[in-house]
């Protein structure tokens, strides 16, 4: 059984994958293609890790519009959740909505800076490539991985 996180960006997002034993198996950046996801490539690239661990579970960032943010950053952004909502619920492995107040208030970052869920993830998973603070996304999902495992094996 692996658990994946999914991070919706602005124009793609970032993956985390973790096996049973909260081990690090993969993360990094959506792939997009003149600024829209790839869904075929995180499709395949999703089943080709399931194929791997035999079965899965997906937790997808649940995420809405932001005040102040422009209708056409807006859109890109929404549009990119979209496709990668639909990707997670073609792979017909359970996948879980989960806001951010859910999942970060289960790993005590709710207030906290931006960088902090890189912190807590580099702790976690040392091998993870979560070098640069562009990676946040990467530690995002690597933790809402980590919060869908808990909450459903402890």
């Amino acid at each position: 059984m692996i658990y994946i996180g999914l991070d919706p960006g602005s124009a793609s997002g970032a993956y985390g994958i973790i096996n049973h034993d909260e081990d690090f198996i993969a993360c990094g950046d959506i792939l997009s293609v003149d600024g829209r996801v790839d869904a075929i490539w995180l499709y395949e690239k999703i089943m080709s890790w399931v194929n791997v661990y035999d079965t899965a579970m997906i937790a997808v960032e649940s995420v809405h519009s932001m005040p102040k943010q422009g209708i056409a950053s807006t859109a890109k952004f929404m549009r990119a959740a979209g496709v990668i909502e639909a990707v997670a619920a073609l792979t017909r492995y359970p996948y879980t909505l989960v806001t951010p107040q859910a999942w970060k208030k289960y790993h005590g970052l709710i207030g906290s800076a931006k960088g902090a869920s890189l912190e807590a993830a580099r702790l976690h998973w040392d091998e993870a490539d979560l070098r640069l603070v562009k990676h946040h996304g990467r530690a995002d999902a690597l933790l809402m991985a980590l919060w869908l495992k808990r909450k459903n094996h402890g």
